[in-house]
């Protein structure tokens, strides 16, 4: 009897994040025929690390890395990229109700099982990751509220679990020797790398196996990787380091809980999806 796939969703602010932070953990579940789907906030239009001279403009900009965003989506195996079309750094300032029920249209039409996003720190204080952190948390519960009416008409969707993407000390020490030093000046604040503790860790995901594919996705972006040659280098067992394992936080789950540590975002909906077994071996899947 066939099952309706399981379906991961990331929602993140910009191109890049999604091999940055997630490829690994991407390329792993489309593999195991997990559908997986990116939506996307902005097109990164003002990530110039070139030298001024040679900068496109955010216009040109935004479609280089838009392209660049489709050749590794194409290489993690996903299954769609849909984009949000909001200005890179102004994400914090757009108008949140109009946000929300963007967010609220995609999940009700692609109604994922599983959900992605940036942590509420923003990884390293982005404005833009901690605004997408925020409008995606309230638009997984708008989705599921049959009072909300957003800007579609799709029935109410009901996500069965939410995660932060958290980073580990062990993680940030090889990330920032490999791709730099992250600050990020807000108000005349540096804000930098904000590393979660060990026992806060809900789920660990093994993506050793795709280690070589995560990088093959990172390096499409080229226009935000001036070291490429140097990057290229980079020895085997740092990328070891960096691409063993991606850890999450489980910010909410209606199918699981406690303090085991998962090593399956579907942890909980996999048995769900399991044919039940009765008396005189007839099959049943559970109902939805």
């Amino acid at each position: 009897m066939n099952h309706k796939p399981l379906k991961l969703m990331c929602v993140l602010a910009h191109p890049d994040d999604e091999s940055l932070a997630t490829g690994g953990t991407l390329a792993k579940y489309a593999a195991s025929g997990v559908q997986t789907y990116l939506v996307m906030a902005t097109r990164g239009e003002r990530g110039w690390f070139g030298p001024a001279a040679d900068d496109p403009g955010p216009q040109e900009l935004g479609r280089m890395r838009e392209a660049e965003l489709r050749a590794a989506a194409q290489m993690l195996g996903l299954q769609k990229v849909i984009f949000l079309d909001y200005q890179d750094g102004e994400l914090d300032q757009v108008a949140p109700a109009e946000a929300i029920a963007k967010i609220v249209t995609h999940l009700r039409r692609v109604r994922p099982d599983v959900v992605v996003t940036f942590d509420p720190n923003g990884m390293y204080g982005h404005p833009d990751h901690i605004a997408i952190s925020q409008l995606t948390t309230t638009a997984v519960m708008a989705a599921a509220d049959p009072s909300y009416q957003g800007t579609g008409t799709d029935s109410p969707h009901r996500v069965a679990k939410l995660y932060y993407r958290a980073f580990l000390q062990a993680e940030q020490e090889p990330y920032e020797s490999t791709f730099g030093h992250l600050v990020m000046p807000v108000d005349s604040v540096e804000r930098y790398f904000t590393t979660w503790p060990e026992w806060a860790i809900t789920t660990r995901i093994d993506i050793s196996g795709y280690w070589e594919q995560t990088w093959q996705a990172i390096i499409c972006h080229r226009t935000q990787l001036p070291n490429l040659p140097r990057l290229k280098a980079v020895s085997g067992e740092l990328h070891t380091r960096l691409w063993a394992t991606q850890t999450y936080y489980r910010a909410m789950s209606l199918v699981n809980g406690g303090r085991e540590i998962e090593d399956d975002l579907f942890a909980g909906l996999r048995e769900q999806a399991q044919p039940r077994r009765f008396m005189y071996a007839v099959h049943s899947p559970v109902p939805a």
